[in-house]
């Protein structure tokens, strides 16, 4: 059980880190962004690179923190029966959630993204705009961090919800148990 409780905790500061760091990125998408209009606007030029940056930080950013926000209760979930629960109601629906819907998901994704991800990287790919960015295979990349963080937060939370259903919720630390987490 403790072996558990501690994955529970490894994977939350991972998806921890990972999250906070990533979000950051929503920032210099902002200013890219207001950059790139201010050159169209304002200077009648524009530089392609700049457009596809912006675009390709935001989902980056989007595909880095979706672990962190299945940590924090973040995503879209059917609150009239899961908020009003009690703990133990949580992780069944939790438990339920993670192996009927979020594991099968991923493996989909993964599955279906690998050789995508592959052949980018064979090709290196870039940008199709002419004068657009290099690199996005590096982009195409992050399906498999999506799918890794979010498929590890999605075990962290079946094993978090063994726990409970087990009554060993205490070997969860504080930070990590049902209610204490918030981005």
């Amino acid at each position: 059980m403790r072996i558990l409780a501690s994955f529970v905790s490894v994977v939350g500061w991972i998806n921890t880190i990972i999250g906070r760091s990533f979000a950051w990125l929503s920032l210099a998408a902002v200013l890219i962004c207001f950059t790139v209009v201010v050159q169209r606007y304002f200077f009648d030029t524009t530089q392609l690179w700049m457009q596809d940056l912006y675009v390709w930080i935001n989902g980056v950013m989007f595909m880095a923190v979706a672990g962190y926000t299945l940590l924090t209760d973040g995503h879209v979930r059917v609150d009239i029966f899961y908020r009003p629960g009690t703990v133990r109601r949580k992780a069944v629906l939790d438990l339920v959630g993670v192996v009927v819907f979020l594991l099968p998901f991923c493996t989909v994704v993964a599955l279906w993204s690998h050789e995508y991800v592959e052949r980018s990287w064979k090709l290196l790919e870039a940008s199709a705009n002419p004068g657009g960015m290099p690199g996005l295979f590096i982009l195409k990349s992050f399906i498999t961090v999506f799918v890794v963080l979010v498929g590890l937060q999605g075990l962290s939370m079946a094993a978090r919800s063994v726990l409970v259903l087990m009554d060993r919720e205490s070997l969860i630390p504080p930070r990590f148990r049902y209610g204490a987490i918030a981005a």
